[in-house]
């Protein structure tokens, strides 16, 4: 089991990481929202892996039978390790070539509430809750990991689910 969830958790991880690493440089063309859908789109792609992993388990490793707990088992760990691959990809990326990440998200989301009509005092308000959050965000890197792990969980946990329900076979 341990061959086919790192080999597959690493694919996952790559997938969603690779992904990330390569459409930061294009975040200010692409803006929070499309980049959004390319993350979450690259996710969903990365999460394959997750049911091409537990197939390969039940077919080679459990001789074509699998029940639904020891399928999830084995979807949730490779979500483990690709959401650890994200996590760890991030963590590089965000304090060596975008420090500033969080200052250029928040006036991006500054300038929506403005152009949506949002009130000086409104205006004020969510720039100061922003910094708070930013500030610690920047400052606390167990917080951080714990937020960027948050992003890819409802999608591999999903998969995973899925996949465990899909793929589940018993003896008879």
């Amino acid at each position: 089991m341990r061959k086919i969830v790192l080999t597959f958790g690493l694919i996952a991880g790559a997938v969603m990481s690779g992904m990330m690493v390569l459409s930061l440089p294009f975040h200010d063309q692409l803006g929070s929202g499309a980049g959004m859908a390319v993350g979450y789109a690259s996710m969903v792609l990365a999460s394959l892996m997750i049911y091409f992993g537990v197939r390969q388990f039940r077919d080679t490793e459990r001789g074509g039978e699998i029940r639904f707990g020891e399928a999830l088992k084995v979807g949730l760990l490779i979500s483990l390790i690709a959401v650890a691959c994200y996590v760890v990809a991030w963590e590089i990326a965000f304090t060596n070539f975008v420090p500033d990440f969080g200052e250029r998200y928040m006036a991006e989301m500054l300038e929506r509430a403005r152009q949506a009509g949002a009130t000086a005092e409104q205006l004020a308000t969510q720039e100061a809750e922003q910094l708070k959050f930013w500030e610690m965000y920047k400052n606390n890197t167990l917080a951080r990991m714990g937020f960027t792990a948050l992003e890819p969980l409802p999608v591999v946990v999903v998969f995973s689910l899925a996949s465990a329900g899909l793929l589940r076979k018993r003896a008879g």
